[in-house]
């Protein structure tokens, strides 16, 4: 089949690097793509947010099947349009997609379904919103509603960094994202991602994976869109995992179509295992980035078959397989990082592939015929190895072999998986 892939990040490149893998591929496109998914794919220059300009390219070049890697066009709606012209698209709907692009409409699913989740109020107004902060006292959580890239949420340990982050969101840190604000309760445990495929009544588990969202190393510093990952995470035990499904994803699947909106695509779940059991943070309806760079190493199976399976309602009749070995990715990224940084540096050399060893690319271009970064999160050096701490060793290795003066990365990915082992 023919495939158009949408989005350009570290993401994206590892869906690409998988798919260009399956014996059904005729033919891989991709809008915008980046140097990196050129390896793999045709990339083209079509703008995807022109959701007519996209139909457009997918008759000329008679496309089978769209897979839409960010969320922005989710929630704007592009899988909707391509639905409705009989394209098949992997990802949910807008009005499905609304589970990330608002975590006011997620926390009122939560309530609505019982789904475990921290107590919460949402506010349109500073005011309202720092009297119930002064009121719950802290740690406390604060979430601009919309989408923020990953950063639009602050851990606050004293009331003032909460009142502080309110005054952000309402101030226009985050633009349209904070123009409403989610408060809720700090919820004290360890944080996983768990992935799971559903296509509207049938779902597919996949694995669970743990982020390092600080910037710095021992996990200190301000939040990130991720700064590296690992799969599978220990504290996803069989146990959690069948909690997980039970108590999260299945009433939100079941939610989702009562409500009139039935979810197409992956459930992203951001969880807290807490002395409880799983409760839900957050949820995106995409692959994590970097957790699908550790997902995709570790995929035994033929993505394509799997992901048109859970667009096209058939997701019963595929399975799974995985590598048992951990993978383990390393974020690159900009100095000043998130912060503001310099843009359009040389990256003069990237180690190429081995059997088990990638650096997928995330936030770079072509400038010259000269490879450069573009991004706040450049690359992605990702290894597949027998335990967490050889692929650890393995990662950093090919960290080692990139040569970007204006890199850098933290030297602790793992760390937690790593202590597990050692006990």
């Amino acid at each position: 089949m023919k495939v158009l892939l949408i989005g350009s990040g570290g993401r994206e490149h590892a869906l690409a690097w998988k798919i260009a893998q399956s014996p059904l591929l005729t033919k891989l496109f991709a809008a915008p793509g980046n140097p990196g998914i050129a390896e793999h794919a045709e990339l083209v220059s079509v703008d995807v947010d022109d959701h007519a300009a996209v139909l457009c390219f997918c008759r000329e070049r008679s496309i089978d099947f769209v897979v839409v890697g960010p969320e922005a066009p989710l929630v704007a709606g592009l899988a909707d349009v391509l639905r409705g012209e009989g394209i098949a698209v992997f990802g949910p709907s807008a009005a499905a997609a609304q589970l990330e692009g608002s975590k006011g409409f997620t926390k009122d699913i939560c309530a609505r379904f019982n789904i475990p989740t921290g107590a919460y109020q949402r506010f349109n107004n500073a005011p309202k919103a720092k009297a119930y902060v002064r009121h719950q006292g802290a740690p406390i959580v604060i979430k601009a509603d919309g989408l923020a890239a990953g950063k639009g949420v602050t851990v606050a340990m004293t009331i003032d960094e909460a009142l502080a982050a309110i005054d952000d969101c309402f101030e226009g840190a985050f633009g349209a994202a904070g123009a409403e604000v989610v408060v809720e309760a700090f919820l004290d445990g360890e944080e996983a991602s768990f992935f799971c495929l559903c296509d509207g009544k049938t779902l597919l588990p996949l694995a669970a994976a743990q982020d390092h969202k600080r910037v710095g190393d021992g996990d200190t510093g301000p939040n990130t869109g991720g700064m590296g990952a690992y799969s599978p995470a220990p504290v996803m035990t069989p146990e959690m995992v069948d909690r997980t499904m039970r108590e999260i994803i299945e009433p939100t699947m079941h939610g989702m179509a009562e409500m009139g909106h039935p979810f197409s695509g992956v459930f992203f779940a951001g969880l807290m295992i807490t002395a409880k059991g799983p409760e839900l943070i957050e949820y995106n309806v995409r692959f994590g980035d970097p957790e699908c760079q550790v997902l995709m190493m570790r995929l035994k199976s033929d993505l394509l078959p799997i992901l048109y399976a859970c667009a096209t309602g058939t997701l019963d009749q595929v399975r799974a397989e995985w590598h048992d070995q951990p993978a383990l990715t390393v974020v690159l990224a900009s100095r000043g990082y998130p912060g503001s940084y310099d843009k359009n540096t040389a990256i003069n050399a990237i180690p190429t592939e081995t059997d088990g060893a990638k650096v997928f690319h995330a936030g770079t271009a072509l400038k010259d015929g000269k490879l450069v970064a573009t991004g706040g999160r450049v690359l992605n050096a990702t290894a597949l190895a027998p335990t967490v701490a050889e692929a650890q060793r393995q990662a950093y290795a090919l960290v080692d072999r990139v040569s970007w003066e204006n890199g850098f990365c933290r030297r602790d990915i793992g760390w937690r998986a790593i202590e597990r082992e050692k006990a």
